[in-house]
């Protein structure tokens, strides 16, 4: 395994630019990944405030070996990695990290609950997949909507009860929460149907079951609606899990961007929120892992 030292002081990997189709996987996201060359810092490990559970989606550093990245993740503050699938838990477990949001059940960002035709597949894949989060000692695992292809709202919401309603009594059975997506349709996820707030909080009460909730991704919703921290106030009760990115971009989230994250941060807070916020920005930074320790920085409030 590698050394705390190793991974602070000499990591680089190589690969073109990354790529940010909406109809990439993570995993091909990961595999496109631009260099990432860590410079040294200390190695005592920075203790956070505690009000803020941090983590950091894997496909944004997937060049980086995930022992590594964990090593790093430690090292300033986080207690979890994002979007990690049942191949890696080992990984995290020998960091003793958390899977913040488990992945591998879904069919694909486009192809979701809101169309019948892949009801099937996804409920055999979320039967299989459920018990092996909760034997893990897991709770989140994703889920998407889907594009609408010429779907209007109220057949997709429909056809989203029918599907998740199959799923929803072993999640409550095994504790796993069930946590669909909100993505923006105008740039990055064009068609998809879950990219309004209040889309996905009426499929929430249609369900009724606090074993399903969404993740409420930051950047996502400031490009399709904005007024994030009055939507969090409002309706954090149906939001199970919290991702960032800096807008315009979904880079660093910084002064670079127009969200102005400690405020954000301070709000989702202020609701009692006991979950994880992970980091899902797009490095760009010469010290990409630089810029994940000053984004946790940030979000320590």
């Amino acid at each position: 395994m590698p050394t705390r030292r190793r991974a602070l002081k000499t990591l680089v990997a190589g690969a073109a630019a990354l790529v940010t189709s909406p109809n990439f996987s993570f995993a091909e996201r990961a595999a496109n990944q631009s260099p990432i060359t860590l410079q040294p810092i200390t190695d005592e490990p920075i203790t956070r405030k505690g009000n803020i559970r941090h983590s950091v989606c894997r496909w944004t550093y997937g060049d980086l070996p995930l022992d590594e990245l964990c090593i790093f993740a430690k090292q300033i503050g986080l207690s979890a990695i994002d979007l990690i699938g049942p191949k890696e838990w080992e990984v995290l477990k020998n960091h003793g990290l958390d899977s913040s949001m488990c992945n591998g059940a879904e069919v694909g960002l486009t192809k979701g609950f809101n169309d019948p035709q892949y009801h099937a597949q996804l409920v055999q894949n979320y039967t299989d997949m459920i018990p092996l989060v909760a034997k893990a000692g897991y709770k989140n695992l994703i889920c998407f909507s889907g594009n609408r292809n010429g779907m209007d709202d109220e057949t997709g919401l429909k056809n989203c009860v029918v599907g998740l309603q199959k799923i929803l009594p072993l999640a409550e059975k095994n504790g796993v929460i069930i946590q669909m997506e909100l993505f923006n349709s105008k740039v990055d996820h064009k068609d998809y149907m879950c990219d309004k707030s209040a889309w996905g909080i009426e499929l929430c009460k249609r369900l009724g079951s606090e074993n399903f909730k969404l993740l409420y991704d930051i950047y996502h919703m400031q490009i399709n609606e904005g007024d994030v921290i009055r939507t969090i106030r409002d309706h954090h009760a149906f939001f199970g899990h919290y991702h960032t990115a800096g807008v315009p971009g979904r880079h660093e989230i910084d002064e670079t961007q127009e969200l102005f994250y400690p405020a954000i941060m301070r709000a989702i807070v202020e609701t009692g929120f006991k979950g994880y916020v992970a980091q899902e920005f797009i490095p760009t930074a010469g010290d990409k892992l630089g810029s994940l320790s000053k984004a946790i920085d940030i979000c320590d409030v």
